[in-house]
């Protein structure tokens, strides 16, 4: 419990966590970790950001909200909630509703640079599958996301 503290507040002191991360995320979090991961991978480059973000306990998961990328094909190269999918690309699954929301994250991305999808997905915490609005901004030839569920 003191090292959850000690992490949390280490977290907050850095700025990867603000104080409504203690409350349900909301939109303007997800944005806010989607643009200071964009940040770290512009300072320290690609391969040290992703390995930040596929750590388990890592700056870039705050349990519902966490950042994962995605190449620019739409293969997951970082997911710190979901390591089994890295290396998948699943661009042809459908959600529930059979929507193709990877390969929209990544029209959004190409297209506009920034933007935010909708979709359905399991969330990590709860175990339901839950409706889902998820930030994408395109950083060179990764995608970074994040997402909230909206209830």
């Amino acid at each position: 419990m003191i090292k959850t503290i000690r992490a949390a507040l280490f977290a907050f002191a850095c700025g990867f966590l603000s104080v409504s991360a203690f409350a349900a995320p909301s939109k303007t979090d997800a944005e806010g970790i989607v643009e200071k991961a964009a940040a770290f991978a512009a300072k320290n480059g690609n391969d040290k950001f992703i390995a930040e973000v596929n750590k388990k306990d890592g700056p870039f998961n705050q349990g519902d909200l966490y950042v994962f990328v995605y190449d620019k094909t739409g293969t997951l190269l970082a997911n710190p909630v979901a390591p089994a999918l890295i290396g998948k690309n699943q661009v042809s699954e459908p959600d529930a509703d059979g929507k193709l929301f990877r390969k929209e994250i990544i029209e959004v991305a190409n297209t506009k640079g920034t933007g935010w999808v909708n979709y359905k997905y399991k969330n990590p915490a709860s175990g339901a599958l839950e409706p889902k609005v998820s930030y994408v901004k395109k950083q060179g030839d990764l995608i970074i996301i994040a997402g909230v569920y909206v209830k």
